[in-house]
């Protein structure tokens, strides 16, 4: 059987940038997609610790050591700036190929506290 299972999360980023005129996403720094093996244009559920809310994006890359937390289009409405977000991606597996999902902690500047 197959099962939807948490692949990586990136915990207590801090949203830098918002713009509500785009045609909406995610935009990560490159070398936290990296590390934490989210993919361009994969979709993420999106959680903000400040306000509760919750939506699912896609995301696009923002320049590598940018630090940038940028959230567009409608979702840019869901959180403000200085905000405090989980963003989570799934996949699919089986039970033999799961393994741990793959998290960065943050820093509030957006650098990697820990990686788990």
């Amino acid at each position: 059987m197959m099962e939807i299972m948490l692949k990586a999360k990136i915990h207590m980023a801090t949203v830098t940038e918002k713009e509500i005129e785009y045609e909406g996403s995610i935009g990560i720094d490159e070398e936290l997609l990296e590390l934490s093996g989210i993919k361009i244009n994969e979709m993420v559920l999106i959680s903000d610790v400040n306000n509760g809310n919750r939506f699912i994006t896609y995301v696009i890359p923002e320049p590598r050591g940018s630090r940038k937390i940028s959230l567009n289009g409608a979702a840019a409405r869901l959180v403000e700036k200085g905000d405090k977000i989980i963003i989570m991606a799934f996949g699919l597996y089986s039970k033999d190929e799961y393994k741990s999902p793959k998290i960065l902690i943050m820093n509030s500047d957006n650098t990697v506290k820990e990686i788990r």
